[in-house]
């Protein structure tokens, strides 16, 4: 198989469509630093299965997709395609039907990559079988990278066999064989598990024989389970249509002392319509009532209120009467004090004529002194006829409420004439 063409689409610095046309005979590609030569290889590694984002020089499988540029948007997708040539027919058989061979590397941004081979998904695995068996790979020695001869000088007897064993065309031979084994060592890991899987399934026929003993035993106790179930439920049925036609009877009794009390509440409910009918005129005469009632209640509060109002003012007047009295006395005393004075003045008045019958001025003084306590008195008894008229006046007064209650509570209720019984007493 020979390689003919190589189509990027995405792949790192390749963001438009490019093939790379490999003719009969060498094919070199010239060109300054960074401008993609080493991308050509990594995209032809890719391709051919290569796992490994560091030997990708990248942190991750998704860097070789497109990262975009300041003028450039970022791609979500890139696909590498690589044309064999199998007219030879060097290919495995499943895949060796066509002259020409189209191995597709596709991977989609946090998807993961899809292999394809003549459009047809297929396994990396054979992929990667697919190039071995052609002495060649990702990892395989004919791709010579930088740094990489002095590797192969240096390299150890186990990696200078595996670069023989590729240059013989063996080491598909040798990849299949791993995975036979890899197979072979997997069937009998299963062949183990099915050794327990086997006893396991003893241990349960055992179990499931004794379950079926069980079963068998209990089909037979509950067939005479279900025939002395039958018997129960037959005489429960019997006693329960004894049971329904004692409640027929009942229920027919009872329709007909429902009839009965039908009737009667029938009657009831014309009583209660008779009843209705008079109701209205009995809440008026119930608010007429009502009124007088409230007239007479606001009647009696009022001539409550007129009582203590007269009450407290006998109880003013009487106060007033103590203390007139108390001013009568003291007036009646000073009156004695005065007559006593004007004793007292006289024999000095007739003890002065006779001493003294020459002093006209001293006389003239002692009658102006006379005059003074004779008018003093006289105000005195002014004072006192006025506070007794006064005295017999608020008496009056007083009496006169006291009596007018009387008449007017006796006119509307009979606690009252004992009220003022008790008053005049």
């Amino acid at each position: 198989m020979q390689f003919n063409r190589l189509r990027l689409t995405g792949f790192k610095s390749f963001v438009d469509p490019t093939d790379l046309f490999i003719e009969p005979g060498m094919t070199g590609i010239v060109g300054p630093n960074g401008c993609g030569k080493s991308n050509l290889v990594e995209a032809l590694r890719w391709v051919m299965g290569e796992m490994s984002a560091k030997r990708m020089r990248g942190g991750e499988m998704d860097d070789v997709i497109f990262g975009g540029t300041s003028e450039r948007p970022a791609r979500n997708i890139a696909e590498v395609s690589l044309h064999l040539d199998n007219s030879d027919r060097a290919a495995p058989a499943a895949f060796n039907g066509s002259d020409e061979l189209e191995i597709s590397r596709r991977i989609e941004r946090e998807q993961g990559s899809r292999y394809l081979i003549n459009g047809q998904d297929v396994r990396a695995r054979d992929v990667q079988l697919l190039f071995a068996d052609a002495a060649t790979g990702s990892n395989s020695a004919a791709m010579v990278s930088q740094g990489q001869v002095a590797e192969v000088i240096n390299a150890k007897p186990q990696q200078r066999r595996g670069i023989l064993e590729e240059a013989a065309g063996i080491k598909g031979i040798h990849s299949r064989r791993h995975e036979a084994e890899l197979r072979l060592r997997a069937a009998e890991n299963n062949l183990e598990r099915v050794d327990d899987v086997v006893q396991t399934l003893e241990a349960q026929l055992q179990g499931l024989k004794r379950q079926a003993r069980q079963a068998t035993r209990y089909r037979n106790i509950s067939g005479h389970i279900r025939s002395a179930e039958a018997i129960l439920l037959h005489l429960k049925w019997t006693a329960a249509s004894k049971i329904l036609e004692e409640a027929e009877a009942h229920l027919t009794e009872a329709e007909r002392a429902v009839t009965e009390h039908t009737g009667r509440a029938a009657a009831a409910a014309t009583a209660q319509t008779d009843t209705a009918e008079t109701l209205p005129g009995l809440r008026d005469t119930e608010a007429a009532a009502g009124a007088v009632l409230h007239r007479f209640a606001v009647e009696r509060d009022n001539l409550e209120a007129e009582e203590n109002r007269a009450n407290e003012a006998l109880s003013g007047l009487r106060a007033r009467l103590v203390q007139i009295t108390d001013d009568t006395g003291r007036e009646e005393g000073l009156s004695a004090d005065a007559k006593g004075s004007l004793a007292r003045l006289a024999d000095e008045e007739g003890a002065l004529h006779a001493a003294r019958k020459d002093e006209d001025a001293a006389a003239a003084k002692a009658q102006a002194r006379v005059a003074e306590i004779a008018n003093e008195v006289g105000e005195r008894d002014a004072q006192v006829q006025a506070l007794t008229e006064a005295t017999a006046s608020a008496e009056a007064h007083a009496g006169t409420p006291a009596r007018h209650q009387g008449r007017t509570r006796g006119t509307h209720r009979g606690p009252a004439r004992a009220r003022r019984a008790r008053f005049r007493g």
